[in-house]
């Protein structure tokens, strides 16, 4: 989920940060004029990718996200990992966008170095580790419905999370 891409084909330690962004709380549009979209249903990005916000993250660490896409049995056309993308005002945008169930355009590559994945079993279990600890959208299909839900990953603990309908 490159800045919450898991919806395609497949995304601060000496003082309190400010909340992290969330769906509703996104920037207003920029007025740079955008490259056109990859495929004509798909939407343009109205958020830049924002550089210092994504520079002020950490890449990795000890934290860990495991849990289960579906409950049990994942229907066809299903993901088969789910993507694991810092919150961001890039990624915000991302995943109401998805979350409205478009398409958005492809991320700008410089959020791929921030999105983790995690491969599904056939039950719909994942795991993942080495995360730095931060608020993440954790992303999968089931069917052809995205479904994402937003998890805070703590330094040396694990979070489970239940992406379902």
């Amino acid at each position: 989920m490159t800045g919450c891409q898991a919806l395609s084909p497949w995304s601060k330690d000496t003082h309190t940060p400010p909340p992290p962004p969330t769906v509703e709380t996104l920037p207003q549009p920029s007025d740079k004029p955008r490259p056109a979209p990859s495929r004509p249903d798909t939407v343009k990005r109205d958020v830049d990718f924002p550089e210092a916000e994504y520079a002020s993250l950490k890449k990795t660490g000890n934290a860990a996200i495991k849990g289960r896409l579906g409950n049990g049995s994942l229907p066809a056309g299903s993901s088969r990992r789910v993507s694991i993308a810092p919150v961001t005002s890039y990624s915000a945008e991302a995943a109401e966008i998805a979350l409205s169930g478009k398409p958005i355009e492809s991320p700008d590559p410089r959020a791929q170095a921030y999105t983790h994945y995690a491969n599904v079993d056939a039950n719909g279990n994942f795991s993942i580790s080495g995360l730095a600890a931060g608020d993440y959208y954790v992303a999968g299909k089931l069917g052809n419905k995205v479904v994402i839900s937003q998890v805070r990953a703590r330094s040396g603990k694990t979070v489970s999370v239940t992406l379902g309908r």
